[in-house]
């Protein structure tokens, strides 16, 4: 199934643009930066005089870029203080609150501004042309990485909530006085039938009288087609797979006439209030598209794969809690391509969705706001899908969003140019376009550290200096990072998270400045499971390579560490004392890589995942028939349950043993939620005080399934968020993840998922 899954569309169309701005501009910038250097290693005159200069310049800052003269307890005096003052205001507004965000935020700007005019004029190397090439290119990506910062800080000060407001207009809709029409798309491409169905009957279940649900086939299969007839949806198709996603969409909206229309991936089920929540916003006639956040109702592979379901946020929930909410406040939402409500006459307007890139979603939120229309941001949890199931198809998903993001610079809809766009709105589609070349940055960080070993220092400065200039503004960044993104990620995870996909994520970005449109769309792989341990050995060579270059750089740099120190106690000189400091961040800095190297290639090793259903943790008091005896009725509490089954505890003793291999058939109620369901009893333990069966339910009628998905999937609020942990938790998690790799514990049981219990 797998295979199949990764066939790609039809090739995009060639483009009018076979190059951009953009990648001229980078192709200069290298050309100019090898020419220089050539002509420095070669001992050109004119460059090497320059250089020297900027040497000199750098051995002798202004006066107000050295530390004070004083010991370095004295130093540390600002850190401590600013880290108090941080911690007391995280303390004090336990949320980001705009007045505590507006004095969060300023205090780092000033701080990277400080830190940034001291990495300008006081720490790079040019004593020569070894040294001076590896301190520039380590600058250069380090400053790409603070733009980024930059602007994130810029944007963070006009965060929208828009909470309230959905509050005030889903009045209208819930009163009837204000129901539009609503056409409910879902496209699919390959995806197995069973989550079709559940997608299907989410969709129906939404409470919403005025909707048409459309299922968009793009594989034309007799079985999806008999699947939409028995679930009472419509069934469309087309004659080709032109334009992938977008061209189904397209071909849909041109078949269809409703004056709304919300779309889900063939994977994502709404709750029952999704339109409630957002077809109110539609009363305002300028907005054209209201977005709701992606999640998942299974845990991203990087968290299963290290053990972490339950402690480690899905990845995405840093986007959706804090980028989204920032970006609203400057009218720069993204559209991720799921679970959104679009006005149909803007869309038309703006000619459908976009074509002529692999996030057809991006650009066409692009497109409808430089024609005026607002795109609005609600941060409710309204729906739920599929994360990614293994590290491959979570790398060809983030591969394409990269790709697709990138051809920005190559189709009319670029952001950066496109009419009718303000400054702040441009700002913030910057911040995201800049974030896919912070890979090449992340590639740059594991690299410098190994200079160290061979006698070359990127980064020239004292204790003191870092003391002075660096501490503060990282112990402060630390410190209101995951505040500043509402605990969904922390600063070591979040390099984690960056690093396992570093390389690949390096090589996209300069293939997709090269050439944009070199591969067209490839679906991510759904409904897969696994029996055994699988390495992707494709991601993890680069990562081993680095490992093992890094653990010998913290050999050789302690090694030189030693012999260095003993010769400085009888004859050193101050350059050598200063070398030996340097060495002395190499080998810190090499451990701290070493550390996220091991935990990425952990990674990269999947679980098995012996059953593509999911499993969640929800409570029901269930009403357990066993056998034919009718007299004879077993209470109990639902621990975990699925579409195909569940794990109860029971109220009571006695239950009869099974033999292995033995089954019992089974009527299991939820009078709850009047869900009456056969199966059979494969599994008795009357181990510890509770005794614990599982049901495996079987001959499912259409309205059992019907109840059961909306049971499992649809309820209101039931996707909950929860907080990442803090840096030195953090810290300690990798740790022992590092000593106590889940391979090694031999745990592979499927984890319940956590949702809301009413």
């Amino acid at each position: 199934m797998e295979d199949s899954m990764l066939r790609t569309s039809k090739p995009l169309l060639p483009r009018p643009l076979s190059i951009s701005y953009a990648t001229v501009m980078m192709l200069g910038v290298v050309a100019i930066a090898l020419g220089l250097s050539f002509a420095w290693f070669t001992g050109e005159g004119q460059i090497s005089r320059i250089f020297a200069q900027l040497n000199l310049l750098q051995q002798s800052p202004p006066m107000w870029l050295e530390a004070p003269m004083v010991a370095g307890h004295y130093l540390i005096f600002p850190t401590v203080a600013l880290f108090l003052c941080a911690v007391a205001i995280t303390r004090i507004s336990p949320q980001p609150k705009p007045w505590s965000r507006t004095l969060v935020v300023s205090v780092l700007l000033i701080l990277v501004g400080r830190y940034v005019t001291w990495r300008s004029l006081s720490t790079l190397n040019f004593n020569d042309p070894l040294n001076g090439v590896a301190s520039t290119v380590l600058f250069v990506m380090e400053m790409l990485g603070l733009l980024v910062s930059i602007i994130q800080l810029l944007l963070l000060l006009r965060v929208r909530d828009r909470h309230n407001q959905a509050d005030q207009m889903q009045l209208a809709v819930m009163d009837k006085t204000f129901l539009p029409s609503v056409a409910v798309f879902i496209p699919t491409y390959d995806e197995p039938e069973f989550i079709l169905r559940r997608t299907i009957i989410g969709c129906q279940a939404m409470d919403y009288p005025n909707k048409r649900i459309y299922l968009l086939d793009d594989t034309r299969r007799p079985e999806i087609k008999q699947l939409a007839e028995r679930l009472g949806c419509e069934y469309r198709t087309r004659p080709n797979n032109d334009h992938a996603k977008a061209g189904n969409l397209n071909s849909a909206i041109a078949n269809t006439d409703s004056e709304l229309i919300a779309s889900f991936d063939a994977d994502f089920v709404p709750t029952r209030n999704f339109l409630l929540r957002t077809v109110g916003f539609f009363q305002d006639p300028t907005v054209g598209l209201v977005q709701t956040p992606q999640s998942f109702y299974n845990p991203d592979p990087i968290a299963r794969n290290l053990g972490l379901e339950d402690i480690l946020t899905p990845e995405e929930e840093v986007f959706y809690r804090q980028i989204q909410p920032m970006r609203d406040g400057v009218g720069s939402v993204v559209c991720s391509g799921t679970s959104f409500v679009a006005r149909r006459s803007a869309l038309e307007t703006a000619g459908g969705f976009v074509t002529d890139s692999l996030s057809e979603d991006y650009f066409t939120a692009i497109r409808l706001a430089s024609k005026g229309h607002k795109i609005i941001y609600l941060d409710e949890k309204l729906s739920a899908g599929l994360a990614a199931e293994n590290i491959t198809a979570h790398a060809i998903q983030r591969l394409r969003w990269a790709r697709g993001t990138l051809q920005a610079f190559f189709i009319e809809t670029n952001p950066l140019t496109i009419p009718g766009l303000k400054f702040i709105q441009r700002l913030g589609h910057l911040e995201g376009i800049l974030h896919w070349f912070t890979s090449l940055s992340r590639i740059i960080f594991l690299i410098a550290p190994l200079f160290y070993a061979f006698g070359v220092i990127p980064i020239r400065s004292t204790p003191e200096e870092i003391i002075y200039f660096f501490l503060p503004y990282y112990f402060v960044q630390i410190t209101v990072f995951s505040w500043l993104n509402h605990h969904s990620r922390s600063a070591l995870l979040s390099d984690v998270y960056s690093l396992v996909l570093a390389f690949p994520l390096a090589v996209t970005v300069v293939q997709a400045m090269l050439s944009p449109f070199g591969t067209g769309f490839k679906v991510t792989p759904k409904g897969t499971s696994s029996q055994g341990f699988r390495f992707n050995w494709n991601l993890a060579w680069p990562l081993m390579l680095m490992f093992i270059l890094t653990a010998c750089s913290i050999w050789l740099n302690l090694g030189e560490c030693l012999a260095r120190g003993n010769w400085i106690q009888e004859v050193g000189t101050a350059e050598a004392a200063n070398h030996l400091r340097g060495l002395g961040i190499g080998w810190i800095w090499s451990l701290y890589n070493l550390m996220m190297l091991g935990t990425a290639l952990l990674v990269l090793l999947d679980v098995p995942r012996p059953s593509p259903y999911d499993w969640f943790d929800l409570r029901r008091v269930v009403r357990l028939q066993i056998g034919d005896d009718s007299d004879r009725i077993w209470w109990g509490t639902t621990t975990a349950i699925s579409e195909v089954g569940a794990t109860i505890t029971l109220t009571q003793r006695g239950l009869p043993q099974l033999a292995p291999g033995e089954t019992r058939p089974v009527q299991l109620s939820i009078s709850e939620d009047l869900i009456s369901l056969r199966g059979l009893l494969t599994g008795a333990s009357n181990e510890g005080e509770f005794p614990c069966v599982t049901v495996q339910f079987h001959d499912v009628t259409l309205l059992e399934a019907r109840k059961l998905v909306e049971l499992l999937y649809c309820r209101p609020g039931q996707w909950q968020r929860w907080n990442t942990p803090g840096e030195l938790q953090s810290l300690w998690i990798l740790i022992k993840t590092l000593f106590r790799p889940r391979i090694l514990t031999g745990d592979i049981r499927v984890k319940a998922m956590t949702v809301a219990k009413g």
